[in-house]
């Protein structure tokens, strides 16, 4: 199988990060938080070791600020539905994910809040300058999505954050696609969410939320956190407050080892990424019969290529390509609003994304195959 589907997850991954989730299994019997034997205080170790390196990694001083989550879905929720009040507004770039998205919109058809769009230039990106224009005295969050995932366009997130704070504002920054990839130490967001099994090259099952000390949202769920055991209400410190029952000790544990990898390797990794990026983008584009979506390579832009083949339906081009042994996606990609932007909600499209561990002998084959598709 040839790879191209590191925008939905990353694969293979490190050698390291397999041992590790494998020897938490093997060797390491206890809970973390929940008794004082060594079991129990080496798996408190992962944990901790792990919170800090995504502290570091998103220039926050506090470790505690950092929350594990069940994956970026799961931190987006927390965050929208801990933070969010009836009668507030919403910013949202016009190429949200449904994890913000299906959030969002519930609680707008309750009539909990309402929901207004930044407008985006012909590339896809937010002018800066645009967003005070969009701001009303209900506004209370912007949520952005820092990439797109079916185009990898890469939103100015600094310079809106900049934008915001001037009307105290906070954003809350989906990193879905950029953690591992971008420099996220200096964004200006007060929430970030991330997963652990994209750029961070750890397993599935595993995310992460960043809170800023400003900001303080009410639980998605309560329970256990092994500590403060005589209570029944819920702590108040961080991260207890926002992290009940058993952690996922085996996949913190490989997202310890992913995440060492990721940040050793940062900007190789970034730079090798663009370069296959170019060889895909241009060699699809002298194959007639291939229509390119999303902006020239001039963009700031993480590295997935969306486009479609022929009349072929995305769905049916990726099953074709599937059978002859490449793995990449078609369809909507969890994002219809990018695709009606794009005019490809009807027929989808095709997503190729090439990761560390591609080759620029698989980016050929890949293009020789394509050809070979457009030409039948």
């Amino acid at each position: 199988m040839i790879y191209l589907d590191n925008a939905a997850t990353s694969y293979p991954k490190p050698p390291q990060v397999r041992r590790a989730v494998s020897g938490v299994i093997d060797r390491i019997g206890g809970n973390p938080g929940r008794g004082g034997h060594a079991g129990a205080l080496a798996g408190g170790r992962i944990m901790e070791n792990c919170r800090s390196r995504l502290a570091g990694l998103l220039g926050a001083k506090d470790s505690s600020r950092v929350i594990f989550t069940m994956g970026c879905t799961d931190a987006l929720n927390t965050a929208i539905r801990g933070f969010l009040h009836r009668g507030d507004e919403v910013l949202i770039s016009p190429f949200e994910h449904n994890a913000v998205m299906r959030p969002l919109t519930m609680l707008e058809k309750t009539g909990q809040i309402s929901i207004r769009t930044l407008p985006a230039d012909v590339n896809g990106r937010i002018d800066p300058a645009s967003v005070a224009k969009s701001l009303c005295s209900k506004t209370a969050l912007c949520v952005l999505c820092h990439a797109s995932n079916v185009t990898g366009v890469i939103q100015p997130a600094r310079e809106i954050a900049r934008q915001l704070m001037q009307y105290g504002i906070p954003m809350l920054l989906d990193a879905a696609q950029t953690a591992g990839v971008e420099d996220l130490s200096d964004t200006g967001a007060a929430m970030i969410a991330l997963p652990g099994h994209k750029g961070l090259l750890g397993p599935m099952g595993v995310g992460a939320l960043y809170v800023h000390p400003d900001i303080t949202l009410r639980p998605l769920r309560t329970g256990g956190t092994g500590s403060v055991s005589e209570s029944m209400e819920q702590p108040d410190m961080m991260p207890d407050l926002l992290e009940s029952g058993t952690p996922p000790l085996p996949a913190i544990a490989g997202l310890l080892q992913g995440t060492r990898f990721a940040l050793a390797h940062m900007g190789a990794i970034a730079q090798y990424e663009q370069a296959l990026l170019r060889e895909m983008y241009e060699g699809l584009a002298r194959i007639p019969g291939v229509t390119l979506y999303g902006p020239p390579l001039s963009t700031p832009r993480t590295a997935v290529c969306a486009f479609n083949i022929g009349d072929l339906e995305s769905g049916a081009a990726a099953d074709l390509l599937s059978a002859s042994g490449f793995a990449l996606r078609g369809g909507l990609h969890c994002a219809p609003s990018t695709h009606r932007q794009m005019g490809t909600l009807d027929r989808g499209a095709l997503r190729a994304s090439p990761g560390p561990f591609s080759t620029e002998e698989e980016i050929d084959q890949f293009l020789r195959k394509v050809h070979t598709l457009c030409t039948k």
